[in-house]
């Protein structure tokens, strides 16, 4: 039996990409910022999450810029790291996830925390400037949230998706009310997810390395 359905992946995603653009208005939106959105509604299949996005004025431009600099990406789990398209980064940035080092859950153990949490604290040197994508777990968000806080140099851009019933929403609020002027992107309440998270990366990266350096 045949199952008559489309085949060419070129089609399929164009035509993705055509009903996310008849479903979604992104009128306001500046060209890296619409790209992002995009690419999240690509990655979950759900255009109602436009609502509930949020970022800081000129966090995607912000973003952009830092790729393009050469500055690092920090993770906060493997998967978000799996689905970052390396070919996409336009200065082989570095693409760090801190949670399997040898350190990780001895670490987590002295601080009283998880091993998400205490990868952040890990990674400290290399998050000043970077853009960090979180995509899994809400410990990761607070203890960067707590670093700042405690005197860490900012990255360039946060991305923050965690997402499950504990904390993840929670985490978000944080994030939006503790920012203290860093750009971030992130998606409030429940939702999130590595591939969120990994499509938003790699949309900006996609966006930094079409645009000509200096082009904003």
């Amino acid at each position: 039996m045949t199952i008559d359905y489309c085949r060419d992946p070129e089609e399929i995603f164009e035509n993705s990409l055509s009903i996310i653009g008849a479903e979604v208005d992104l009128s306001g939106q500046g060209e890296a910022m619409s790209a992002v959105i995009i690419r999240m509604i690509h990655a979950c299949g759900m255009v109602d999450i436009v609502p509930s996005i949020e970022a800081s004025g000129g966090a995607a431009e912000a973003g952009v810029l830092a790729l393009r600099s050469g500055d690092p990406v920090v993770c906060d789990s493997e998967m978000v790291e799996r689905g970052i398209t390396r070919r996409l980064l336009p200065a082989e940035n570095r693409v760090v996830c801190p949670l399997s080092t040898k350190d990780t859950a001895s670490h987590a153990r002295a601080i009283g925390n998880t091993r998400s949490a205490a990868g952040m604290a890990l990674c400290a040197d290399l998050l000043p400037g970077s853009v960090v994508v979180i995509g899994n777990a809400p410990t990761a968000l607070f203890r960067l949230l707590e670093m700042m806080d405690e005197g860490l140099a900012p990255p360039a851009l946060i991305l923050g998706f965690p997402v499950g019933f504990v904390g993840a929403a929670e985490s978000k609020e944080a994030l939006i009310a503790r920012s203290g002027g860093v750009p971030f992107i992130t998606l409030t309440g429940r939702r999130g997810g590595s591939a969120i998270a990994a499509a938003a990366l790699n949309a900006l990266a996609r966006e930094a390395g079409r645009r000509p350096a200096g082009a904003e």
